[in-house]
């Protein structure tokens, strides 16, 4: 070998270690390889027993490696395995653990010890001893034993038989009824409780299983049966088909407890990340997630699988019945061993208090109990808990909603029949069907269903049974997200896995490489992307995309009410954009929405259609719901101060009560959701919110339940990809409990079961808020909606008349696609892509095109020949060379400041430039899933932010101003005013200039909120140009105000922010989309008398969460009489 080249070669192991070896591959084998690595005697190995694997195939001992074609950017993958030990009997072993290491996790954790504290009440608490050995290992009890055959059998033969031979789709509906009967672990001649037979408690009762092992007992029995049935098809049990079945099925069966089997009982339940070679070699059920494994782990489970040999009906029945033995012999070991060990360990209480730094606030105290309950047992839970304290005024119960289903449209091919057949749809929802033959019979169609209703298939069923019959045929997916475009990708993926169909899908946005790019212009027949991405890159350059966009044939928008106000409108004239390029073509809309008052009115508008059929006869199922008002409980305080960081508390410096904490409140029903096994999510209006109610969260876990601490996670703007996905994906998976979460997870994205949504105040619409409440509670299964209130007059209005809250119409999308300025912008771009021309493009930009384009003209953007003015086109000659990087859809700014973790140089988080300097300056305390950093050094010319992890007992809070320059608002300000002029208001819309300055920070107690430090700052001042809504008030008024002995400053702020508060009931907006104008109480400078939309006592109605200056100066009693007096004067005008 010595005169031979050697190559060197990278070989991992799962875990993610690497080394390199060096070799001559026309002379070494894949053994000598082996035989190199053993010699190495290196920590790198996990085991003497591994198989080597070069993409995803195992490699053979004998061959050379040079046969392999090894290039130098490739890689060899080790992975273990346990030599399969003799047993004659074929037995799975109860008691013996596998010489597999099993890997533990902070929810293996929780589950045993729910478990175990769970089974240890049931024995009797005055027995102090444990019970004779002779009782705990009766034969009944004994696994391989003769009498094993009185453990009960859950499926009749006959019923196996019939799932196992079903051909191709698995069909929940032959073991509804025999799972429906799961509720106890019963003798199977007797029919009593086997648990009954071992504890001295529960006397006179014929069942003593808790909750959770009844459940555990159907999810089980679903579990083996649908793994049997893909082991009969040859197919592997992955975490997205187990998903699919039980949504097709409307199972009351969650991915959150089939990852509980794993941890009660490993020998038979594995999922992905443990030992796969070795489990394999055994009859356990493995589950397995490609999106969480390494591609070369996954196509090594899948290879193996593949390489089995098909097994008979008989041996996968026996194989059936071996693992319910298995299983429900583990059960009652695990219960053996908690009634022997000690009682008081499991029968401790923990106290914990909540966050609140009110020296007054009372104790919440609540168990360690950790039980899992379903979403009326929290209910009750809560009722009879800490919710005692009268939070909860009102509890709407929705009712469930039976499933319409339909035989599939006959006129569909039986390519697409056998696609529904593989993804486990034997029948459609009625919506589905009337929507798909719609789409089919040529008509526009929009689906305005519930959320979860199973809209992506009635626009995925008509795309695949065009593009499969003709294969030059595209179509054109438009999402508001990128989240949502790969979430819809992968649905496709699944859909399509395995069959003859080339649709070449793929995502086509902002994260896409220029590689991929090139290839999806040149290939692709199904085009993913965002209205950003086709106004940018797609109709600028179209003709890159002309092979696309000839052969349209249908032009996908999902999550249409996402599509308004300013938003709408942009993408409005996008669309228009895209029609005029259709190069003959003339594709099919098919639009779908959630939550919207005017669905079909609103999309024609978007799209510029004529017509467009309305498909709203819901046909889904959904399990009941139950809808609680939350209004946190009165508090006896003294004086106290308020701070940014609860800003909906009393903000008045003489307070004699004021409610607690609604941050407190949602961050402790949190806890309890995922002490109690709920999936949550807490939706919170602010970035800095769902950062609080994080931080809150995991404090009171870690005092009652550590192990569940990094079980909850926030998740809003600002984080990077890769984090959102990771966050995503791992709550999907059932990783993560909990997550505080901003409306970025309001639209569609899915996100596994969710059986409880906590809302952290008012959302500012009922579109948004019923969107939302509609993340759970999928497939029939029952859940839990808990709104907590403010102590806002909108949140306390409708703690007051719940009926306001649950008959109120959801809101009416509207765009204004005639919008001046907006009309010009685009007009301008389009131009570009192909010249303008009256007589042809009225039609898609209404009658304000020739306005528009005399204004462009004048402005230099357009230019034309003379000619007739119906042949007449005008061509673009604008400086810009691509118009449309000056237009942005969303407002979203482009330049943003980057948070670096400055010990590990990871990026945290990207600001926006408007909102940076409010989060990050030297020595800002900033917050990042629930941790608490302080920022070393601000770089303004890169735009970079250093900090570093540490555990502070305070927080820092800015200290600014905001100026509003209203152009030509010295029009309302008349040098002479008489008579009745003097008492008249004047309402004014104008455009604004707004400046924020930044001249130093406060240090604060998070305790005592008492500011112990003051610190300078010296920032760029930050400018952006608005529009305002403002009101004068007039002298007459001031004067009164004044007369009374009162602040008229203070009134003034107070007034701005009432009027703020109520702008969400006459207008679809969120507060937080507006602000007030705010004056600074230590700011002696003149301040405008005017209301502007950029009492000593109980002051609600006037405090606002986004108040720049923290809801200082502000009195009631003095905003009543000057809004009383604007009223009145306006009311004479």
């Amino acid at each position: 070998m010595g005169g031979e080249s050697e190559m060197e070669i990278e070989v991992r192991s799962l875990a993610g270690e690497s080394t390199t070896v060096s070799i001559s591959p026309n002379t070494t084998t894949t053994q000598d390889l082996i035989n190199l690595l053993l010699n190495l005697q290196s920590s790198f190995l996990p085991t003497q027993n591994f198989h080597l694997f070069f993409k995803g195939a195992k490699m053979v001992a004998e061959r050379l490696i040079s046969s392999y074609h090894i290039q130098p950017t490739d890689f060899i993958v080790l992975v273990p395995f346990t030599k399969k030990k003799s047993n004659p009997n074929n037995h799975i072993q109860v008691q013996q653990q596998s010489d597999v290491p099993l890997r533990t996790s902070s929810l293996a954790d929780s589950t045993w010890s729910d478990l175990m504290q769970d089974l240890s009440s049931l024995s009797d608490p005055s027995t102090s001893q444990c019970q004779s050995h002779s009782d705990l290992t009766s034969e009944r009890f004994v696994v391989g034993s003769k009498r094993r055959k009185l453990l009960r059998n859950r499926f009749p033969d006959d019923v196996l038989n019939t799932v196992l031979c079903l051909n191709e789709v698995f069909d929940g509906k032959f073991i509804e009824a025999s799972l429906k009967q799961f509720d106890c672990l019963s003798d199977s001649v007797t029919g009593e409780c086997l648990l009954l037979k071992v504890v001295r408690s529960g006397r006179g009762r014929s069942c003593v299983c808790p909750r959770w092992l009844k459940a555990m007992l159907k999810s089980f029995s679903f579990l083996n049966v649908f793994s049997g049935f893909l082991q009969m098809q040859h197919v592997e049990l992955t975490l997205d088909r187990l998903k699919t079945a039980m949504k097709q099925q409307g199972l009351d069966v969650g991915v959150p407890d089939v990852e509980h089997l794993s941890i009660l009982c490993p020998q038979v339940v594995r999922l992905s990340g443990q030992e796969i070679e070795a489990v394999r070699a055994s009859d356990a059920i493995v589950i397995t997630d490609p999106s969480t494994e390494s591609r070369d782990q996954y196509e090594a489970a899948s290879n193996h699988t593949i390489g089995r040999k098909r097994a008979s009906v008989s041996a996968i029945i026996n194989i059936i019945r071996k693992r319910e033995r298995t299983f429900e012999s583990s059960l009652l070991d695990a219960f053996r061993s908690s009634v022997c060990s000690d009682q008081s360990s499991f029968a401790k209480k923990k106290i914990y208090e909540t966050k609140e730094t009110d020296s007054a606030v009372d104790k919440l105290s609540v168990l360690s109990d950790t039980n899992l309950l379903r979403p009326i047992e929290m209910l009750e839970h809560l009722r009879e808990g800490f919710g005692t304290h009268g939070q909860i005024v009102h509890v709407e119960e929705i009712k469930a909603r039976m499933a319409n289903y339909v035989e599939i449209p006959s006129e569909l091919s039986d390519f697409t029949k056998s696609i529904l057949k593989k993804i486990g749809i034997s029948r459609l929802y009625c919506h589905q069907a009337e929507s798909i033959h719609a789409s089919l019979s040529g008509k526009n169609v929009i689906v305005a269903t519930m959320v979860s209703s199973g809209k992506s298939l009635c626009y995925n069923i008509p795309v695949v049974e065009v593009l499969s019959q003709n294969l030059l045929s595209c179509a054109l997916y438009l999402f508001p997200t990128k989240a949502l475009a790969q979430d819809q990708l992968r649905n496709l993926s699944l859909m399509t896995e395995g069959l003859k169909l080339s649709l070449n899908a793929g995502v086509y946005d902002g994260d896409t490489s220029q590689e991929a790019r090139q290839w999806l212009r040149d290939n692709a027949r199904l085009l993913i992307t965002n209205p950003d991405m086709l106004h940018l890159s797609i109709l600028p350059f179209h003709s890159q995309f002309q092979r696309i966009l000839a052969n349209l044939r249908f032009i996908i928008i999902d999550e249409a009410h996402a599509y308004k106000g300013a938003f709408g409108c942009h993408t409005a004239l996008v669309l228009r954009r895209l029609r005029r390029l259709f190069y003959g073509c003339d594709p099919l809309f098919i639009f779908c929405t959630g939550t919207s008052g005017n669905p079909r009115e609103h999309a024609m508008e978007l799209a510029s259609l004529t017509t467009l059929e309305l498909i709203q006869n819901d046909g889904s199922p959904s399990g009941p719901k139950f809808f609680v008002l939350w209004n946190p409980p009165f508090l006896n305080t003294g004086s106290k101060k308020i701070d940014k960081m609860d800003t909906c508390e009393s903000a008045h410096k003489e307070v004699t009560s004021r409610r607690s904490s609604p941050i407190m409140e949602v961050s402790s029903l949190l806890a309890e959701m995922v002490l109690h096994g709920l999936h949550c999510i807490a939706f919170c209006k602010t970035r800095k919110l769902s950062e609080l109610v994080l931080c809150y969260t995991r404090e009171i876990l870690q005092e009652v339940a550590p192990q569940l601490v990094d079980s909850v996670f926030a998740y809003r703007a600002g984080y990077i990809a890769q984090d959102r996905r990771k966050i995503e994906n791992e709550f999907f998976g059932g990783k993560l409990r909990g997550i505080a979460a901003t409306n970025a997870l309001e639209l569609g994205i899915d996100v596994g079961d969710v059986d409880a949504t906590l809302h952290l105040g008012f959302p500012g619409s009922f579109a948004s808020l019923w969107q939302q409440v509609g993340r759970s509670g999928r497939r029939e299964r029952p859940s839990l909606a808990v709104y907590v209130a403010f102590e806002g007059p909108l949140d306390q209005y409708y703690m007051k008349y719940p009926e306001k809250l649950f008959k109120s119409q959801v809101e009416c999308c509207h765009i204004d696609a005639q919008n001046k300025q907006v009309l010009e912008q685009h007009l301008v771009c389009a131009a570009l892509e192909y010249p303008l021309n009256l007589l042809y493009d009225e039609k898609y930009f209404g009658p304000g095109l020739n306005s528009a384009i005399s204004t462009l003209m004048n402005k230099g953007h357009l230019f034309s020949d003379s000619g007739d003015s119906s042949s007449r086109i005008w061509s673009y000659i604008g400086h810009e060379k691509n118009p449309s990087r000056a237009v942005s859809l969303r407002a979203i700014e482009s330049e943003k400041y980057k948070v670096i973790d400055h010990k590990r140089n990871e990026v945290l988080e990207e600001i926006e430039e408007s909102r940076a300097f409010f989060q990050i300056y030297e020595g800002a305390v900033y917050m990042h899933q629930g941790k608490t950093y302080i920022v070393k050094s601000l770089d303004l010319a890169a735009k970079i932010a250093l900090c570093q992890e540490a555990d502070l007992k305070y927080y820092t809070r800015t200290r600014d101003y905001t100026d509003v320059y209203v152009v030509n608002g010295n029009l309302a300000y008349p040098t002479k005013v008489s008579g009745m002029q003097q008492s008249r208001a004047n309402a004014q819309a104008n455009n604004c200039q707004v400046t924020t300055t930044w001249f130093g920070f406060y240090r604060i107690w998070r305790g005592s909120r008492e500011i112990f430090d003051a610190v300078e700052l010296s920032l760029p001042k930050y400018t952006y140009k608005s529009h305002a809504v403002w009101i004068r008030v007039p002298q007459p008024i001031k004067a009164a105000v004044e007369n009374q002995k009162l602040s008229f400053r203070a009134g003034l702020h107070a007034a701005s922010h009432a009027v703020l508060q109520v702008v969400p009931l006459f207008i679809q907006c969120n507060s937080s989309d507006l602000a007030s104008e705010c004056a600074n109480p230590h700011d002696k400078r003149y301040f405008p008398e005017r209301i502007l939309l950029k009492e000593t006592g109980c002051p609600n109605c006037i405090q606002i969460l986004s108040c720049g200056e923290y809801n200082e100066v502000l009195e009631k009693r003095t905003a009543i009489v000057i809004l009383k007096g604007v009223i009145e004067a306006e009311s004479h005008v």
